[in-house]
């Protein structure tokens, strides 16, 4: 541990010798459910009261004589809650807040059944019930017909620790349970750690049942496949935020951030289950195959197999709150769960441009150059970033002032550009009582505490820290009001923010993180709210930037951890990556799973942190992360320096292609982050959700939908000539978007590619917005006229939506400052009408071309029809690729207007 005045050298910590993180054998509670007896509660019928936010229950386990209290409650979103606590506690279990961004509609319960054994319970929209069976106590979730699509406790799994006295003290709440003498339940040991337990043992979990089910998907965060795997042979899937660096491939272990949303999906219905729970958490999936019996019965009578999916939550604390979502479509899903958690929010423009990053720009002399780099190669960026060496010693909020002695004036700099400087601000502070900002947060009361009630230090960059608690709404507040133009020195309005390190990681700690027995504001132990820690800083950053800005600017703050509710803050990226094609493909069903959990906003490094990218897998990288939401190149401070005009004419010219493009098509992607923000729908789509009933697509996670309309297949595979590309949909019409050629959906097609090319098809019947021209930053491009290419689908049909604002502002919100327009081709007549009846946004933005793919025969005119005036206008069209183009229109968007083409 550095002391105080030591010069801080910033190195990873080199703790490989040992196993730093622990397996699930290692972990006692996990060991508990899985070994321990197999409880059997009952559901006591005759104690059933139905009240205003459904019905409630008392459980019974006969053998511990643990009664718990049952809780269940629809919701007129189609979502039921389930939400398990101890009838008796003798304190308060943990119950996560801040993360229900809106509580649901209840509906009123009403028995449509009851017997001895179970009762069915209905509500007003009729088209779902529950069943609640007497012994062994499980709870299921029917439709319509009677199916029972999920059933809760299905394999008897329910487990639930009460809290106890310490020992020594009598009591009679005191659990049954009991473990060999071998081990403790109160202190648990890993490594040189030891774990004292407050409370006791208070672990708990449940199973649920997917019925029909063999295709699960979520949980992020995990290197790993997007479907789910089976972990009956391996390890479950952990959720618990941890720092690793250069994390294992194709590995169920935690990551940075945990959602503890899993999605099921079958060709009719999609189902999901929210565990609400932020303490330590294991999830083991099982599917059931559906499979015929074994060969040896007669064909006549064998029978079909009902595939299904059971997936046991196992946590370490807390209480049961689940929610189950009932879909039935990908797309209802996603909004239903967005209004269970918040939804995306609306980034300001120019965090969707690119942006430059490394640890670490050198000085002010650096930062200028690199931009002047990307003027000087006529490359598009919007954002350059600093690490954790701009500061004074690694103390936040701070600067270093050899390095950059005048940080207003190089953030002006930039601005004159109408470009950004981000700036990282970690969780931990500096042990140092000569630091005012330090001594502040000690004697406010703001930094976690040990479990001696002294304040907790731990090690991270700055040597020895202390940790701040943003569980505290004070704490938060304080924070918050850190990055005030007046606190934080050196800083201005176009100064955003980046959060590190706030899984927490700590060196040398617990597998590099906090002891769980910290204690946090409340009393409550770090054990408890570990996985909200990220949260809520990222949080208390957000509404820093926003206060700033006098509640008028939309903040950008990337955070790398995360939870649910996270969308609502802002990006978030998949951590410590390293420059490898593995780390390249796997990149890709990371994105897919954390935009299936809502975390809409996410990217991985580009070229890979860790290590040095040849120049074909940096091009590789850029073209695929050219194609996702978050689009960052980020190095460690060991590689070669990567700005990418370093690499020959080539490769730069492939990156200033691939680069361009992103910024053509941000009209396009703006469009979807709106949708993400009002609808809950992720720009990143999974094939499966656009194509939900096509089994083809439930496991590819090699390309993916942006929107609904383009189809991408990034190369991520050394040295090939040709890609192979499912194209879905019988029925479907696909286009290249380089060469305009059609293809027919249903079918596998096999593209030759180069280095400089990249599969990205779009759908027939869409419609792809795109500015025209070339600018050096999200601003400029905002200027440029549009170019619409509509492609036809089968029966001639297309549309498709623009969102337009101001870009940074909360004025879309405020004052319904935007414009949605919807284009609709229809009988050879291309519409420009608004797609919602609120909203106004004077904008000059003009549409100045159309491009219309699929059109089968050469027109004789087009005409164009604006405010009742009707003019001819000249037109191209190839016949080899059925291409109709319309050029010099000049029409503005905000108004009505069509093109006939007879």
């Amino acid at each position: 541990m550095a002391a105080v005045n030591q010069p801080v050298v910033s190195v990873v910590p080199d703790d490989e010798f040992k196993e730093k993180f622990k397996k699930s054998d290692h972990v006692a509670f996990y060991r508990r459910q899985i070994q321990g007896p197999n409880l059997q509660h009952r559901a006591l019928l005759d104690t059933m009261v139905l009240t205003d936010k459904g019905a409630r229950f008392e459980l019974l386990e006969p053998d511990t004589q643990t009664s718990l209290l049952l809780s269940v409650s629809p919701s007129k979103n189609d979502t039921v809650r389930i939400l398990i606590d101890e009838l008796r506690p003798i304190k308060a279990r943990y119950r996560v807040p801040d993360v229900i961004s809106g509580e649901p509609q209840c509906e009123q319960l009403r028995v449509e059944r009851q017997s001895e054994d179970s009762v069915t319970l209905s509500w007003s929209s009729g088209r779902h019930r529950v069943r609640v069976w007497h012994f062994p106590f499980r709870l299921e979730i029917l439709c319509e017909d009677e199916e029972v699509m999920v059933t809760f406790n299905a394999k008897g799994k329910l487990w639930f620790e009460s809290l106890q006295d310490p020992p020594g003290r009598a009591s009679s709440h005191g659990s049954e349970l009991q473990e060999d003498h071998t081990s403790s339940l109160w202190k648990e040991t890993f490594r040189q750690f030891v774990d004292i337990k407050a409370n006791g043992p208070s672990s708990i979990g449940s199973d649920l049942c997917f019925h029909g089910f063999s295709h699960v998907y979520g949980l992020p965060e995990h290197a790993d496949r997007l479907q789910l795997r089976d972990t009956r042979d391996g390890e479950p899937y952990r959720l618990y935020n941890l720092d690793v660096f250069a994390y294992d491939l194709y590995s169920p272990f935690g990551l940075y951030g945990s959602v503890p949303l899993l999605v099921a999906h079958k060709p009719d219905r999609t189902l999901g289950v929210f565990w609400l729970n932020a303490s330590e958490t294991f999830v083991n999936v099982h599917y059931s195959p559906s499979e015929h019996q074994d060969d040896q019965t007669p064909p006549v009578k064998r029978k079909r197999v009902e595939p299904q999916t059971d997936v046991h939550w196992l946590s370490e604390s807390g209480v049961i709150d689940c929610t189950i979502l009932l879909g039935p479509s990908p797309q209802q899903l996603f909004s239903q769960y967005a209004q269970l958690t918040g939804y995306q929010a609306l980034p300001p423009m120019f965090a969707l441009g690119y942006h430059q990053c490394r640890w670490n720009y050198n000085d002010e002399a650096d930062v200028k150059a690199v931009d002047a780099g990307f003027d000087r190669h006529n490359i598009p960026y919007d954002v350059i970033w600093l690490d954790i060496e701009h500061t004074d010693g690694k103390r936040y909020f701070t600067w270093d002032s050899a390095l950059f002695p005048e940080p207003a004036g190089l953030q002006r700099h930039l601005e004159k550009k109408k470009r950004k400087l981000v700036v990282i601000s970690d969780p931990h502070l500096k042990v140092d009582p000569d630091w005012p900002l330090y001594c502040e947060a000690r004697d406010g009361g703001h930094f976690v505490k040990n479990r001696d009630g002294q304040i907790y230090r731990g090690s991270c960059w700055p040597g020895e820290s202390s940790y701040l608690d943003f569980s505290s709404p004070d704490t938060r507040a304080w924070y918050s009001r850190c990055f005030g133009l007046d606190k934080y020195k050196g800083s201005t309005p176009s100064l955003f923010v980046w959060n590190d390190m706030n899984e927490p990681s700590v060196f040398y700690g617990p597998e590099q993180t906090m002891p769980k027995d910290a204690v946090h504001y409340g009393g409550w132990e770090h054990r408890e709210l570990h996985n909200l820690y990220g949260f809520y800083q990222h949080m208390a950053t957000v509404e820093g930037l926003i206060t700033r800005s006098g509640g008028s600017e939309r903040p950008f703050v990337l955070s790398r951890s995360f939870f649910a509710g996270s969308q609502r803050l802002g990006a978030v990226w998949t951590g410590d990556n390293v420059a490898s094609w593995e780390y390249l493909q796997i990149s890709i069903p990371m994105l897919l799973s954390l935009s299936v959990a809502g975390i809409a906003f996410c990217g991985a490094d580009v070229g890979g942190f860790i290590k040095d990218p040849q120049p074909d897998l940096l091009v590789r990288w850029y073209q695929a992360a050219a194609l996702q939401p978050f689009f960052r190149g980020h190095s460690a401070n060991e590689t070669k320096r990567r700005e990418p005009w370093l690499f020959g004419a080539k490769v730069t010219a492939a990156i200033r292609t691939v680069i361009q493009q992103r910024y053509c098509l941000l009209p396009y992607w703006y469009t979807l982050f709106y949708q993400a923000h009002t609808c809950g729908l992720p720009p990143l789509r999974p094939m499966w959700v656009e194509f939900p009933t096509e089994q083809s697509t439930f496991t590819l996670d090699n390309q993916y939908m942006i929107g609904g309309a383009l189809l991408a297949c990034p190369v991520t595979d050394p040295r090939v000539q040709e890609v192979r590309v499912l194209l879905p949909g019988c029925g479907e019409v696909w286009y290249d978007v380089h060469s305009a050629k059609v293809y027919k959906g249903g079918t596998n097609q096999f593209f030759p590619v180069t280095l400089d090319t990249v599969p990205v098809f779009q759908r027939g019947g869409s419609v792809v917005c795109r500015f025209v021209g070339s600018g050096s930053c999200t601003a400029e491009f905002q200027k440029l006229p549009l170019s619409i290419t509509v492609a036809l689908n089968s029966q001639g049909v297309a549309d498709g939506e623009l969102y337009l604002d101001d870009g940074h502002s909360f004025n879309y919100r405020d004052r319904k400052a935007f414009c949605l327009r919807r284009f609709n081709m229809l009988s050879g007549r291309l519409l420009c009408r608004p797609a919602s009846e609120e909203g106004t946004f004077d904008c000059d933005t003009v549409i100045q071309s159309v491009t219309i793919l699929g059109l089968k025969s050469e027109p004789s005119t087009v005409a164009v029809h604006v405010s009742g005036a009707k003019s001819p206008s000249a037109f191209q069209y190839t016949e080899t690729s059925c291409t109709l183009t319309v050029n010099n229109l000049n029409l503005r968007v905000s108004m009505d207007w069509e093109i006939q083409i007879l």
